[in-house]
């Protein structure tokens, strides 16, 4: 489980395509001071484990199911990545809940500068949409975010210049792909519900079935 708050930003050496998965090797810093084999990392929102690691990096492997659902495909040596460890039990939390496991890939619309911060559009999975409302959470390359305003499938963001800076956030472009985690709350809801509403449904055979 993590918060959606990223620590650090950190550069992968390596992408290695193994069969349909991946194996990553990641320059980082602050993360690796109380790193062990085992540990879950948040890597741009993606819940992987550490395999090994040195005092300068770690290596994480992602199989195919994780490649085909995130922006793993894509990625290669140089490219910088959104970091988080696992949320413990006696620290606080901000954020949100984030799991970790990605729903999605969303495309960058457009990116505006809004004193004093910034304007963050993206266009969704249509699958996603029914699971986003405003002022609800959602976690973007791993990035706690709040949902400004939504327009179909494209919904926008605000973000404080800590959080662009401290985050991928600052180098990304339009037409940029990101990787989606919607609120688990809303997943969990709309499971829930659907049966209900499906049971409860109108059709002529419902109808008939009832006597008219």
């Amino acid at each position: 489980m993590f918060t959606g708050l990223v620590e650090e930003v950190g550069r992968i050496r390596l992408a290695q395509k193994r069969g349909d998965g991946l194996t990553l090797a990641i320059q980082a810093s602050h993360i690796l001071q109380d790193i062990s084999d085992g540990d879950s990392i948040a890597i741009d929102g993606v819940c992987l484990t550490v395999i090994n690691f040195t005092d300068s990096e770690f290596s994480a492997q992602a199989v195919g199911e994780t490649v085909s659902r995130s922006t793993f495909g894509h990625k290669t040596a140089g490219h910088t990545v959104n970091l988080e460890r696992a949320l413990r039990a006696d620290a606080r939390f901000g954020g949100h809940f984030v799991q970790g496991h990605v729903d999605g890939v969303a495309k960058i619309i457009a990116i505006e500068t809004r004193d004093p911060g910034y304007w963050l559009s993206v266009r969704l999975p249509q699958k996603l949409a029914p699971f986003v409302v405003e002022k609800g959470s959602i976690a973007l390359d791993g990035v706690s975010l709040t949902i400004a305003k939504i327009e179909g499938e494209m919904l926008s963001v605000a973000v404080i210049p800590h959080t662009w800076k401290a985050t991928t956030l600052q180098f990304k472009k339009t037409s940029d792909s990101m990787n989606v985690e919607v609120d688990i709350l809303a997943k969990y809801l709309k499971n829930f519900v659907q049966p209900f509403q499906e049971s409860h449904r109108l059709s002529l055979q419902k109808l008939a079935d009832l006597g008219y």
